[in-house]
């Protein structure tokens, strides 16, 4: 039986500009560097340069088609919707199995990386609501806590956007929006509108901290990506450090003291809760993100298996058995769903399900609690990064798997069309 069309011979010059954009997409989508370096060798060989050199980093990719070669640089531009994600993830395998000629390739992913938002920016603002109020059902499941949260996303959501148009805000984001949302809640912890208030302010943060950059960095470190891994821990741990700030400052101005931040949970509502904010999580990253179509299903699906498997390994070791537990199944379930019958590619339904998994709220509770606390501050900000090697490992462990599964998958079916 015929294979693939061969891919035709591409000038130098296109060849790298392949490479150079397909790499800073997928590393504005959210791909640890050295999964595109590996992409991108793939793709290279493929387009006939198998002896190409690829150097990715977090903000930046240098690509040169030999050792010889001038080296190309593409700066990484702002994050990826998961709409243009799901056309960007499909081109390494276009191009590796010569379905896809490379001047088609380097017009798709110009034309991917200019595509409009699936819905307007008002919608895509409102989905953070949802995202709030489902994260509080899982951290603070009471019905007063879950209206604040929603209402200081709305917050958040305001500050984003003006952050967008002002520079300077843009800069100062994760201190100004834990400052205000903080505010808000201990002053109605303090009017006695509700209990807990430092698991009620975590929820409408959640869309703002750096708990994904953490994890993706302690991947990249366990890889071997020194560079990378490192410069996404450093500049993490300083966004941490940015939001324990505003968190402690707004505490000062309103006159809390330190028992307010105590981690306290309050669960009013039934055990039913949790998962409500799971399904509440899913409609919210699919409307603020710009899901692919059809994609909403498989991400609750996703969602669910994860957040299962992180509640059964909660039960035998505590956060970071759920944090291991929770990442193996995310990454093995995203690759299953990528092959099945109109699933979504794996990264579209993984991150939503990683956003849930990633300890944000951890590692500010932690780094909170190390400025207030007399006694177990240490403590605490050591099991925040425990919970953090605990995800990284796990996601490291299910992408393994889930690779030897499509390899395995592969050759099972270049074997029946021989």
């Amino acid at each position: 039986m015929a294979g693939p069309e061969p891919i035709e011979p591409a000038p130098a010059v296109l060849r790298r500009r392949i490479l150079l954009r397909l790499g800073s997409a997928l590393l504005a989508g959210g791909r640890s560097v050295h999964e595109v370096e590996d992409d991108l060798r793939a793709v290279a060989a493929a387009l006939g340069s198998p002896q190409a050199q690829v150097a990715a980093t977090p903000t930046g990719l240098f690509v040169a088609l030999g050792p010889d070669q001038s080296a190309g640089f593409q700066q990484v531009g702002g994050a990826l919707r998961l709409d243009q994600l799901a056309m960007v993830s499909d081109f390494p395998a276009a191009l590796v199995g010569g379905t896809l000629q490379p001047q088609q390739a380097l017009d798709g992913l110009e034309e991917a990386l200019a595509a409009p938002a699936r819905f307007p920016g008002w919608l895509r603002a409102l989905g953070l609501l949802p995202v709030g109020a489902g994260i509080a059902l899982i951290l603070q499941p009471a019905l007063p806590n879950v209206l604040a949260a929603a209402l200081g996303a709305a917050v958040v959501a305001v500050l984003a956007a003006v952050a967008v148009r002002w520079r300077l805000l843009q800069s100062l984001l994760p201190v100004v929006a834990a400052f205000v949302v903080a505010a808000l809640v201990l002053l109605a912890a303090d009017a006695a509108l509700l209990e807990g208030p430092l698991r009620t302010m975590l929820p409408p943060l959640a869309v703002l901290l750096p708990g994904a950059l953490l994890v993706t960095g302690m991947s990249e470190l366990a890889a071997g990506a020194m560079v990378a891994g490192a410069s996404r821990l450093t500049f993490g741990t300083v966004q941490l450090l940015l939001f324990a700030l505003g968190v402690l400052g707004a505490a000062k101005v309103v006159g809390s003291g330190p028992g307010a931040l105590v981690n306290t949970r309050v669960a009013e509502l039934g055990p039913w809760a949790p998962w409500l904010g799971v399904v509440l999580v899913g409609i919210g990253v699919y409307y603020n993100v710009s899901a692919p179509r059809g994609a909403l299903p498989w991400m609750w699906l996703v969602l669910l298996v994860t957040f299962a498997a992180q509640l059964s390994g909660q039960v035998v070791y505590g956060a970071p058995g759920g944090g291991l537990l929770g990442g193996v199944v995310a990454a093995l379930a995203a690759t299953v769903v990528q092959r099945l019958p109109g699933g979504p590619p794996s990264l579209v339904v993984f991150l939503p399900a990683f956003w849930l998994l990633v300890p944000g709220s951890l590692g500010l509770l932690g780094t909170t609690q190390l400025a207030v606390s007399t006694g177990d501050g240490v403590a605490s900000a050591l099991s925040a990064v425990l919970v953090v090697v605990s995800i990284a490992l796990g996601v490291l462990v299910g992408s393994a798997l889930g690779r030897s599964i499509e390899h395995r998958l592969d050759l099972r079916a270049a074997g029946s069309r021989v």
